[in-house]
């Protein structure tokens, strides 16, 4: 992203993302750039649509991700105006049949774990792997947990200020799905509860399952009893399979009975952990083909 124009090699002013973006990951990339401060508007001239302009780079990016067949593909240039924003020249490049395509950097969003699920209150809550600009939502979350629920999904009494601090909050929501998967439950516009999946000596490219997830779920104190923590952790699960792990467990305080349970009625083993104040709850997987 940067100057367009047949000067473009000339000026040099660009930034370097990879697909695929995020809006977050898109504004960052823009800002870096020179001709950012311009779109601003300059001289009485008026701005650009940035919030447009930033959907079309996510969504060009998207397009790359989801057409293989690009080998290479730009605009230029992009006329942004305060009307609005134009291609006034593209050029695309495919992969010749046969030939050998590049793999994307960064793993795609996972869209396949993206889904509804009704909670016993008949709410319905869309449930899908986190994303960057999650964020300020994840604020507004941990702002709405009891001191209780804190305890029993840290084993500490975890400050507000310690849990929502940007540098935590920002590696939480920005993560590697190669690595781990959190799953965030939301209903209008607040996530209700989330999921985590941290994986530790997985191979991806191996024959057979390896490694294994460490799962923890927090859900908010107005939606617990409504079987979303159980959703959550059925769909780790299913995550586990479908990421090839050889098992999934997770670390439970002794007095949190509930979570006991849930585990319990999806297969989980309980024993106790050495600390003594915990129970590991484990579960070998079925790795889908």
């Amino acid at each position: 992203f940067g100057s367009g124009g047949s000067l473009v090699e000339v000026y040099k002013d660009r930034a370097l993302g990879l697909p695929p973006l995020t809006t977050t990951l898109a504004r960052r990339m823009m800002e870096g750039t020179k001709v950012y401060e311009a779109l601003h508007g300059v001289r009485g001239r008026d701005p650009v649509d940035l919030a447009a302009l930033e959907t079309l780079v996510v969504r060009f990016s998207h397009l790359v991700v989801d057409q293989p067949r690009i080998k290479e593909i730009e605009i230029n240039p992009l006329l942004a105006s305060p009307e609005g924003l134009l291609a006034l020249d593209a050029r695309v490049i495919l992969y010749a049949e046969g030939e050998a395509r590049t793999q994307p950097a960064i793993r795609p969003y996972p869209r396949a774990y993206v889904g509804a699920f009704e909670m016993r209150n008949g709410e319905t809550v869309e449930i899908r792997p986190i994303r960057p600009e999650d964020e300020t939502l994840l604020v507004d979350f941990h702002d709405g947990l009891s001191e209780e629920t804190v305890y029993l999904r840290y084993a500490d009494t975890i400050s507000l200020g310690r849990r929502v601090a940007h540098e935590r909050l920002s590696r939480l929501a920005f993560i590697d799905y190669d690595r781990e998967m959190a799953l965030v439950a939301l209903k209008d516009g607040e996530i209700q509860g989330v999921g985590r999946l941290t994986y530790d000596g997985h191979d991806a490219q191996a024959d057979a399952p390896s490694g294994t997830g460490t799962f923890a779920l927090v859900v908010r104190d107005t939606a617990q009893g409504q079987g979303l923590g159980t959703e959550l952790l059925k769909r780790l699960v299913a995550v586990g399979e479908a990421e090839r792990l050889a098992e999934i467990h997770g670390d439970i305080l002794r007095e949190n009975d509930a979570m006991q349970k849930v585990a319990e009625r999806l297969g989980f083993t309980l024993a106790p952990a050495e600390s003594g104040e915990t129970v590991r709850a484990s579960r070998p997987l079925t790795p889908r083909e």
